[in-house]
């Protein structure tokens, strides 16, 4: 039975899992093996591991619970005549209902009606329904194939291993991880420890970073399929986690400390805090006014056609490479500026040269393509990275962009190019193959190049910028987020510390915005418009930095005033996503190099983040070569915030990439 308004979600389910209701886990008796469904299934938001034997149905009402406080449910029953007997446990609990509890548990003794305990030996049927907040651990083991043993919390209750003779143990493992964390026991190899957040923390984080959202999981990094990933990604998301386990796992540690954890969870991810020996102190930094910038109108054909001489050589590039910033470009322009923009095209090559190169790449993608295309069935058994390489883009391909009129709809053509040109890859850079994330990537290129082969060598040149956010040790990754939090710290040291005090001032925020270059926050076009502007390298060097920085000035107000702790830091960050306005974010992005790039003793370190040379620092940035924008003084309200941000810092003389700010 059901009550009224119950919702519940199947979000995982595996036909063909046995158990052995005798206990014996040596036995190879065929005999003694039940075969059912194992699902994972969401009830009314509690996340539940069910198994039920095939063709079994159950009255909830007459269920015995193995848990505690929770819907836990075991049933170990006879045949559907006797539902009272209980087989060979010692203790069960009886179900009370009530409308305002819901359901509540007590034990009772396990008897037969002679008060001794059934031992009956006839074939059972069984179910298990148990919350994965009960669940303490999940011992994997192999003997052909995979078994798995739960074990309760504060219960000796045994439950039945689960034996997975069709396979799939790995993809339910998967699918647990997204609602819980699964950390090898020290003492154990084969045993996962299970942790489960608290339920405001587990839906914010499982928007930002579950599979079905992002999912950046390095496949070549899992010690083996059934032990949690153990890449760079992973292990940060473990370090939030851990900030927020349960009261029975309550070790976090003290503020001082949080340095060196993040220091043993990613190696060289670290912020000085403290000053060193050498380092000069700067009491004062005046970052003077924030000018406000204008966006102009995106470049035309018309436009795009001026700066071509008689031989299709492109003119005037520095001045192209401008407008394009400043408006980015109108949709018929892309398909041929793209390819500039990224250096598939030299900006100095000639309509031949071009064509000569096009014969070139077409021949050298088809060679590559041919290689993976020719690879037998019994090839591919002996190799597990390119199965693995196979599996995740098969997966990927087919939940990148499907709202999309380019990719959507079954056996899409689009989809089938996608999937042709990150197997490609694979054989172009086999070393790195393909890791998740990379189809977000390469999803808006294909979109306006409508051509396979240009597609994939402009995607070539994108992962070239962008290579080391996806290597197994995430050195981009960690750097990025070393020097935005630089940047933030310098621009707004009262915002920043208090990111710090809620354990988020090494902004893991952001690393979704970092890694895929915002195509999970904006809209499609919007991703289309940002990417063009970012890959004329202007107005300075990490460019994508100061637009997470202005992001982040649009949102401050509202985290402060409303004194969001770590958790609604992290949700409210991930609820931006599709709410932000491009050219507003533009704008002050721009507004902020030009406010940085004024500024005459502006730390070593950050000119280095953002390429300034000594002679650019202080002056005006059309003396600097670069766009000179139509601007607007801010409006009166916001000259205090913005004229200047006046704190202690410390410049270090002999090394520009280790400061450390004290505010």
């Amino acid at each position: 039975m059901m009550a009224a308004g119950y919702v519940q979600k199947v979000v995982f389910e595996h036909d063909g899992v046995f158990i052995r209701p005798n206990g014996d886990e040596d036995s190879m008796e065929q005999d003694v093996l039940i075969s059912g469904t194992l699902r994972i299934v969401d009830k009314d938001g509690d996340i539940m591991v069910d198994y039920r034997p095939l063709e079994d149905t159950v009255d909830i009402s007459n269920m015995q619970c193995a848990g505690k406080d929770s819907s836990s449910v075991v049933q170990w029953s006879q045949g559907p005549a006797d539902r009272t007997q209980q087989l060979e446990t010692q203790h069960s609990y009886e179900t009370e209902w009530d409308m305002v509890n819901a359901v509540s548990f007590k034990k009772k003794p396990c008897a037969n009606g002679d008060g001794t305990l059934n031992h009956s030996h006839e074939r059972s049927r069984w179910v298990l329904t148990v919350s994965i907040s009960d669940l303490r651990s999940v011992t994997v083991r192999t003997q052909g194939w995979s078994v798995l043993t739960f074990k309760l919390k504060d219960c000796s209750t045994n439950l039945p291993a689960l034996h997975f003779h069709q396979g799939g143990s790995r993809e339910f493992l998967d699918s647990l991880r997204r609602f819980a964390l699964l950390t090898e026991c020290p003492d154990d190899d084969q045993c996962l420890m299970v942790n489960t957040p608290n339920k405001a923390l587990s839906q914010s984080f499982e928007n930002l970073l579950d599979d079905n959202n992002f999912g950046i999981i390095h496949q070549k990094l899992r010690k083996d399929p059934y032990v949690t990933t153990l890449g760079g990604f992973s292990k940060v998301t473990n370090y939030i986690f851990d900030a927020f386990r349960g009261t029975e796992e309550q070790h976090q540690r003290p503020p001082e400390e949080v340095p060196d954890l993040l220091g043993e969870v990613i190696p060289g991810l670290e912020i000085n805090q403290q000053a060193e020996p050498g380092f000069e102190v700067i009491t004062r930094i005046d970052l003077g006014v924030r000018p406000q910038v204008m966006r102009a109108e995106p470049l035309s054909m018309e436009d795009w056609i001026k700066h071509q001489d008689l031989d299709g050589s492109m003119v005037r590039t520095s001045q192209l490479k401008q407008n394009i910033f400043r408006g980015g470009l109108s949709h018929a322009v892309r398909k041929e500026a793209w390819k500039f923009l990224l250096g598939y095209f030299p900006w100095d090559s000639s309509l031949e040269d071009r064509k000569f190169l096009q014969r070139q790449k077409t021949d050298e993608y088809f060679r590559m393509k041919l290689q993976w295309k020719s690879v037998s069935e019994e090839q591919e058994k002996r190799n597990s990275r390119l199965r693995d390489y196979r599996s995740l883009i098969e997966k990927d391909v087919n939940r990148t962009d499907r709202t999309n009129r380019f990719y959507e709809g079954i056996d899409n053509p689009g989809l089938v190019l996608l999937h042709d040109i990150l197997m490609t890859y694979c054989m172009y850079d086999f070393d790195l193959g393909y890791v998740q994330g990379m189809s977000d990537l390469l999803s808006p290129i294909l979109y306006v190049m409508e051509n396979e082969v240009d597609a994939f060598w402009c995607f070539v040149s994108f992962m070239d910028q962008v290579h080391q956010n996806f290597e197994e040790q995430m050195q981009g990754m960690k750097t990025q987020l070393i020097h935005l939090s630089s940047l933030l710290r310098l621009l707004d040291v009262s915002f920043w510390n208090y990111l710090e005090s809620q354990d988020s001032g090494f902004l893991y925020f952001c690393f979704r915005w970092l890694l895929i270059r915002f195509k999970r926050e904006l809209s499609f076009q919007d991703v289309l418009r940002l990417w063009e502007v970012m890959w004329t390298a202007l107005p300075c060097q990490n460019f994508h930095l100061l637009i997470c920085c202005s992001i982040l000035d649009s949102e401050k107000r509202k985290i402060m005033e409303e004194n969001y702790g770590f958790n609604e830091i992290l949700k409210h960050i991930n609820e931006l996503s599709m709410k932000l306005d491009i050219e507003e974010i533009l704008q002050k992005a721009e507004g902020i190099s030009l406010q940085l790039r004024s500024c005459k003793d502006l730390p070593d370190s950050i000119t280095d983040i953002l390429g300034f040379s000594a002679e650019e620092c202080g002056s005006d940035l059309r003396d600097a070569g670069s766009p000179a924008p139509p601007t607007a003084p801010p409006p009166v309200s916001q000259r205090q915030d913005t004229c200047s941000n006046v704190h202690g810092h410390l410049r270090d003389s002999s090394s520009h990439n280790k400061v450390a700010f004290i505010s």
